[in-house]
C-alpha cells in the first residue's frame, strides 16, 4: 500500500497533468477556429475546380490525345500512396485513423500483386509506417514548425509527385488523408488523383456544350497539374483542421480523466490519513492503559 507522502506526490502529479491537457485543449480550440475556416473555404473552390474538369474532360478520357494525367497510363500495377498525417502525436485517433485506412489498402494492392510505394506527408503516418513497410518507403515530407497550411506547402507535395507520374514511374497514385466534420468525428479519406476521378458531372453542373479556345486537351494540360495540387492543398487543410479538433476532444477527455484520478486518489489519501491516525490513538490509548494498569 503507498504511503501518505507518494499518494501526495501522485496527487501533485496527476493536477500538474491537468493543467497541461486543459491549456493545451484551450489552444487546440483556439486553433481549430482558424483551420476550420481555412478547410471549409477550400471546400468549393475545389469542388468548382472539379466541376469544371469535369464539364472540359466529358468524352475525352478515352481520346488518345488526352493528356495522360486524365486518361491515365493504361495499367494499374504500379501505384504511389500518398500518406498525410499530422507532425505531432497527442490527438486521440487521428493518425492512427488514416495509417489504418492506408495499411487495408497497401495490404489489398500487395496481395494482388501490385508494385507499392509510399510517400509520407507528416512525421507521425511515417514513425507508424516505417516498421512494417519501410522497404516502400520512397520519399518523407515534413513541416514541423509551421503555424499554418499554405500552397506553397501543397505545391512541395505535388511536385515530386507529378514529377514522378511524368518519368512514368507510376500508373495510380492516391492521396490519404482525414477529412474535418466536427470536433468529435474526422472521417479517413483515400482520392484518387492521378488519373483524375473526374467522369462525372456533379449534381447541378451544366450539361450544355461549349467551344473551347484553346481546345479542350491545351486546357486540360494546364489545369489538371493545378486540379492535383488543389486537391492536395485541400487534404492538408482538411488534416490541420481534423488534427486540432482531435486533440482538442482527446485533451478534453485527459482532463476529466484526470480530475477523477484527482478525486480516488485524493479519497484514498483521506482514508489512508484516518487510518493512520486512528492507529496513532489506539497505540496511545493502549499505551496510557498499559501505565495505569
Amino acid at each position: 500500500m503507498p504511503s501518505l507522502k507518494d499518494l501526495k506526490v501522485r496527487i501533485n502529479s496527476v493536477k500538474s497533468t491537468r493543467k497541461i491537457t486543459k491549456a493545451m485543449q484551450m489552444v487546440a480550440a483556439a486553433k481549430l477556429r482558424r483551420a476550420q475556416e481555412a478547410a471549409e473555404a477550400s471546400r468549393p473552390y475545389a469542388a468548382r475546380m472539379t466541376t469544371v474538369l469535369s464539364n472540359i474532360a466529358t468524352g475525352n478520357r478515352d481520346n488518345p490525345e488526352a493528356p495522360e494525367l486524365l486518361r491515365g497510363t493504361g495499367s494499374d500495377q504500379r501505384h504511389l500512396l500518398v500518406v498525410c498525417t499530422a507532425e505531432r502525436g497527442l490527438c486521440g485517433g487521428f493518425n492512427s485513423s488514416i495509417v489504418r485506412r492506408s495499411r487495408l489498402d497497401i495490404d489489398r494492392l500487395v496481395a494482388e500483386g501490385k508494385d507499392v510505394k509510399i510517400m509520407c506527408v507528416g512525421r507521425k503516418g511515417r514513425e507508424q509506417l516505417r516498421r512494417d513497410y519501410g522497404h516502400l518507403f520512397i520519399d518523407s515530407i515534413t513541416f514541423e514548425g509551421l503555424k499554418r497550411m499554405s500552397y506553397a506547402q501543397a505545391e512541395e507535395v505535388a511536385e515530386p509527385v507529378l514529377g514522378a507520374f511524368a518519368d512514368g514511374e507510376y500508373d495510380v497514385i492516391t492521396l490519404y488523408y482525414s477529412e474535418f466534420q466536427s470536433v468529435i468525428a474526422q472521417e479517413p479519406q483515400a482520392l484518387q488523383i492521378i488519373p483524375a476521378t473526374i467522369d462525372a458531372v456533379e449534381e447541378g453542373g451544366s450539361n450544355s456544350t461549349y467551344e473551347y479556345e484553346p481546345d479542350e486537351n491545351a486546357l486540360l494540360a494546364d489545369l489538371l497539374p493545378k486540379n492535383i495540387t488543389v486537391q492536395i492543398y485541400r487534404a492538408l487543410l482538411e488534416n490541420a483542421a481534423s488534427e486540432q479538433g482531435a486533440r482538442m476532444s482527446a485533451m478534453d477527455n485527459a482532463t476529466r480523466n484526470a480530475g477523477e484520478m484527482v478525486d480516488k486518489l485524493t479519497l484514498q489519501y483521506n482514508r489512508s490519513r484516518q487510518a493512520a491516525i486512528t492507529s496513532e490513538l489506539i497505540e496511545i490509548i493502549s499505551g496510557a492503559e498499559a501505565l495505569n494498569g
